[in-house]
């Protein structure tokens, strides 16, 4: 379980950063940073953990509780489509994190980033694998991006339907595929990536 230890050895403010939607074919890539300036609740810190060891209705408890508890700053950043294509999904996931930093209301002192690849930020940066299982802000932008992202793939899935990205969040299912190969992509695939350059070739 992820815990408070990383950011009171930093001291000052520090920010928890993750991304999600590297993987996906379709959808943008979205970032999160969070801020605990005064500490975490118990109640809260209890339920807080890596996005991906949640269930949905999990992190929208999560999620809700973070807003509502008024010791959370929080700040999303995102690259689009068309950013993923021109930079790679590398750049465009440090983008989405510089975006979500630069959105705090007051800059952070260290950057806890989830991973082992540093955004180019003006403060201190710390890479920690695996840090969303071992550091509360991280966990909780883990979360915030998770929530955020798979509402914006729902948004999306209201006006492409038939790709089930209210369900698979734009990610290889076997739905997804199948109906990429009979209906051909939409402007929000990732024109860069294998499979769906893969069925534009065999579309054309």
């Amino acid at each position: 379980m992820p815990n408070f230890l990383l950011e009171k050895r930093a001291g000052g403010r520090v920010a928890g950063v993750d991304e999600v939607g590297r993987g996906p074919l379709a959808g943008p890539v979205v970032a999160a940073a969070v801020v605990f300036p005064t500490g975490v609740p118990r109640r809260l810190a209890a339920l807080l953990d890596d996005s991906k060891k949640l269930t949905p209705e999990q992190r929208q408890v999560a999620f809700q509780a973070l807003r509502a508890s008024g010791c959370a700053e929080i700040a999303v950043g995102a690259a689009s489509v068309a950013e993923i294509d021109r930079l790679n999904i590398l750049r465009a996931a440090l983008l989405a994190m510089c975006r979500a930093v630069a959105r705090l209301p007051v800059p952070p002192d260290l950057v806890l980033v989830d991973g082992n690849q540093p955004p180019p930020l003006a403060c201190a940066v710390q890479c920690v694998v695996g840090g969303d299982g071992r550091s509360l802000s991280i966990a909780a932008a883990s979360i915030v991006a998770k929530v955020l992202r798979d509402r914006a793939m729902t948004r999306l899935a209201v006006r492409f339907p038939d790709y089930g990205w209210g369900s698979n969040a734009g990610y290889a299912t076997e739905f997804h595929l199948a109906a990429l190969r009979r209906m051909g992509p939409t402007r929000h695939h990732r024109p860069a990536f294998g499979t769906v350059s893969q069925l534009m070739l065999e579309l054309d």
